[in-house]
């Protein structure tokens, strides 16, 4: 049986993230880079398609693991009837390298443990040429990729695999290394193990440090924060999505998408949970990828780019993986980088908008790109588009779309007014105005008394949920109440979030959609916003439950399996988490108005009227 997502860890280097099991597998590493092929891919296959295991020989060990305290180290501790012992792993680069690194040390007794290694490269359907080298280590290359295996057991090579059994008494260390490079540069040196595991240590508490705490939440934000760290490349400041491609969003179904690239809708609210937590270089270098990204014609403005802003993520299936538990297919790329989304240039205004409100670097040239920006969207903001949630079934007039296109001429108002900025102001005004009205026109129901997914449409989408926190109708007003009631009644799945209904329900559950963790935690922003702030505490607390035992948390959560589904971790399910943290942290000291104020949740969009 496949290993649940729940049941996996991550371990990376600001590169890249491997996915490791609970008994000490690694199912999941992708190198050099986050988009690169993945050398071990089990995860979307079986261990012919690549793994690392080192665990107990004994099956029947007893399993528990922990992240080093304000560190991405993962401690794995094997129980057997003959003693104890520790798997340490963690990760780390150097220029033009990137290393795993694993240490089993030996708490008790005597533990007998098995190591075996199965390296695949190009996603899981190439076999290595595997050979020695002078210094004893073993080596694996496949045109351009080299692996080079340092071990501090007596291995074994047979049937394209790599494995040994060995024991490890209390207070024995032994050490492995699997160093990527490429395979025409000069072989990398050995590493002294112990001492890299120390560095990295030291480096992640260093950084962890600079987080000030936010009361009892305090662990489970932090861990979001390390998570998002870790998923933010270090050269070019861009934020994946997620780790992963081809994660199910429903179990044996065909929603498996390529996240391990840079979506613009992240933008505000992972400056906010950056900003708000102390950690200024790391906004600081996600705007400056953002301004690069979408650097050049605004009429070729993307959703999503490459982690160094590439634009071209060619969308095909790989016919030799089944997909994760039999979910095909298998996706690298992604097509939907070519969809139009309206609500991207709210979310560039408004990121843009508050960066310069916390101090962020800004210049004549960055407001002639914003500029070029708004004036692009004035002549299509009245156009359909792909929406939110980017659905390959149409275009609509979906009213999330437009609440952001408001957003956008908002923000660059506020930035005119507020920071001297020269602009067409008045043209501006009616613009804005223009927006708002006809939302309120085309996209209210009154007979529902709720705002609706699109023109015309009797259904609503979760995305609705944005408009209180954004500033496009102050909280108080009945038709967010009206909306905020509605999406109670229709995409509350066990009191969590869907994005939007099918209308073809399955078992309580709409085909392809489990509830959208990010979702729920703007229902917590909601909750706030509208007074309900018991409901709120609960509701975050149901949210934060379902994260693993190791705090991570993956796209979605199927109430019926009653497990997490989709890419894993999922950056938007934690920034959410981090932001709604703040929200309640805001609504429990009063820098929040309970019942129709100002909170946390609304200053991810810079104190919005």
């Amino acid at each position: 049986m496949a290993v649940r997502i729940e049941d996996y860890a991550v371990i990376g280097n600001c590169e890249t993230m491997a996915l490791v099991s609970r008994d000490g597998c690694i199912d999941w590493l992708c190198l050099p880079r986050f988009d690169s092929a993945a050398c071990f891919t089990a995860l979307l296959g079986d261990e012919r398609n690549g793994s690392w295991r080192i665990s107990a020989a004994d099956s029947k060990a007893k399993i528990t693991r922990h992240y080093r305290q304000g560190t991405l180290i993962l401690e794995t501790v094997f129980e057997t009837e003959t003693g104890t012992a520790l798997l340490i792993d963690c990760m780390s680069r150097s220029e033009g390298k990137s290393n795993l690194l694993r240490r089993v040390r030996g708490l008790t007794g005597r533990v007998e443990m098995m190591t075996d290694l199965a390296v695949r490269f190009d996603y899981g359907v190439s076999v290595p040429w595997v050979s020695r080298t002078d210094d004893g280590r073993t080596q694996f290359i496949v045109g351009p990729d080299r692996l080079l295996l340092q071990a501090g057991v007596e291995i074994e090579n047979k049937d394209m695999r790599t494995g040994a059994i060995f024991g490890v008494n209390a207070g024995d260390e032994i050490d492995f290394c699997l160093g990527w490079s490429r395979s025409y540069h000069e072989m990398p040196a050995a590493l002294d193990v112990g001492q890299v595991i120390d560095i990295e240590d030291k480096g992640w508490r260093d950084w962890s440090a600079r987080f000030e705490g936010l009361g009892a939440h305090s662990d489970i934000v932090l861990r979001s924060l390390i998570t998002l760290k870790g998923l933010t490349h270090f050269e070019t400041g861009g934020i994946v999505a997620a780790a992963t491609t081809s994660l199910p969003e429903q179990i044996g179904g065909a929603r498996n998408w390529d996240y391990r690239y840079c979506w613009l809708r992240d933008a505000t609210l992972t400056l906010f949970s950056l900003l708000e937590s102390n950690f200024v270089e790391e906004a600081t270098a996600w705007q400056q990828w953002l301004i690069r990204a979408i650097a050049g014609s605004p009429e070729q403005l993307q959703i999503m780019y490459g982690i160094a802003g590439e634009r071209r993520l060619d969308e095909w299936n790989i016919p030799w993986l089944p997909g994760y538990e039999n979910s095909a297919p298998v996706h690298v790329g992604n097509a939907a980088a070519g969809q139009v989304q309206l609500d991207v240039y709210g979310e560039v205004m408004a990121a843009m908008y508050y960066g310069r409100t916390r101090g962020l670097p800004a210049s004549d040239t960055l407001w002639s790109l914003e500029r070029g920006l708004l004036q692009h969207l004035k002549t299509i903001w009245q156009e359909p588009d792909d929406g939110i949630w980017e659905v390959r079934s149409g275009r609509q007039q979906f009213t999330h779309s437009k609440v952001m296109a408001w957003v956008a001429v908002d923000r660059a108002i506020r930035s005119a007014e507020e920071f001297g900025m020269e602009a067409p102001l008045d043209e501006w005004r009616e613009w804005r105005q223009q927006i708002h009205d006809e939302v309120c026109e085309k996209a209210f129901d009154a007979g529902r008394n709720s705002f609706v997914q699109y023109y015309g449409s009797k259904n609503l989408d979760a995305g609705l949920l944005m408009i209180a926190i954004v500033g496009f109708l102050p909280p108080d007003d009945p038709r967010v109440k009206g909306t905020v009631e509605a999406i109670e009644k229709d995409l509350l799945r066990d009191g969590f979030v869907i994005r939007y209904d099918t209308g073809e329900a399955k078992d309580g559950l709409p085909p392809g959609e489990g509830a959208f963790l990010a979702c729920s935690f703007w229902l917590v922003g909601n909750y706030v916003l509208l007074g309900r702030v018991d409901e709120a505490r609960a509701l975050f607390d149901r949210l934060i439950g379902l994260a693993n035992d190791v705090g991570l948390l993956a796209e979605e959560y199927d109430p019926v399996g009653k497990r997490q589904v989709g890419n894993f971790p999922q950056a938007f399910s934690h920034i959410a988490l981090i932001n709604a943290a703040y929200t309640l942290a805001g609504a429990a000291t009063g820098t929040g108005k309970e019942g129709g104020g100002e909170t946390p949740a609304q200053g991810a969009y810079a104190n919005a009227e």
